[in-house]
């Protein structure tokens, strides 16, 4: 697949996501950069700026399987993975798989539940696959996490630790629109009744996950010169010694980086 064809997938799917969220242009760019070099990204902004619609939107677009996890205070690993129960009828024990096991997962207000929770994604977001009981399986090699979350200035909110941070390919806020943007969402949501989910403003699916998969594929056959690698690490560096930032960027990121 050509940067052509990859472009005109992008375009595609900013279509289908506009129907629905106005303005948020460069959250979606970052999206499809993740989507396109398989990374996760985390959303913060607060509540009511689309965060959630604008996941479920991206979703429907690209024909993948969705899931959402509504991060609690009370929320347990088990209730993100899964766990093994015991059949009385086989005598054997049976995983009840847990939201986890999707394409495309909504973490949403991720940093309303503890720590212990939280990772409980960290093995999925770098490895693909999830451990429950010491037995291995494994997730979708196109499983991606959107997260959201809160400021953390608010009330009821647990800081991401830094491990789960670094799996995180972008990290975006999100602010309040414009005047003009928000005069255009009043004008289209504010006279529709009901949830607001994309079937309400007609978001279809316009790219088949084999469109995807090969996408991905071309993205990661790509050689990048060494002057761009140089580059990358070079910036990476910087981030180690910049007395603005408490801690630097790890190995991982420039990797990462380097794909995107």
């Amino acid at each position: 697949m050509t940067p052509a064809d990859i472009r005109e997938l992008a375009a595609r799917i900013r279509g289908q996501v506009r129907k629905a969220v106005i303005g948020q242009d460069t959250t979606v760019d970052l999206l499809l950069t993740a989507l396109f070099s398989s990374g996760h990204v985390l959303l913060e902004g607060p509540p009511g700026t689309a965060k959630t619609l604008l996941a479920q939107c991206f979703a429907r677009s690209i024909s993948l399987q969705f899931g959402r996890i509504q991060f609690t205070p009370d929320l347990m690993p088990g209730d993100v993975l899964g766990t093994n129960l015991f059949n009385f009828q086989t005598n054997e024990f049976a995983l009840t798989k847990g939201p986890i096991f999707t394409d495309l997962l909504l973490a949403d207000e991720i940093n309303r539940t503890p720590p212990k929770t939280q990772a409980a994604l960290l093995e999925a977001m770098q490895e693909r696959k999830v451990t429950i009981d010491g037995d291995s399986y494994a997730l979708n090699p196109r499983f991606m996490v959107i997260a959201t979350q809160n400021p953390i200035e608010q009330q009821g909110t647990y800081p991401l630790p830094e491990a789960q941070l670094d799996r995180f390919l972008f990290k975006h806020t999100l602010d309040y629109p414009s005047r003009e943007e928000e005069f255009a969402i009043v004008a289209q949501h504010g006279t529709r009744t009901g949830m607001k989910t994309p079937d309400a403003f007609g978001v279809e699916s316009v790219i088949a996950a084999d469109e995807l998969d090969e996408a991905v594929a071309s993205v990661s056959a790509t050689t990048i010169k060494d002057d761009v690698i140089g580059y990358v690490v070079d910036i990476i560096r910087a981030t180690r010694t910049s007395p603005a930032l408490e801690t630097g960027a790890s190995p991982r990121a420039a990797a990462a980086l380097a794909m995107a």
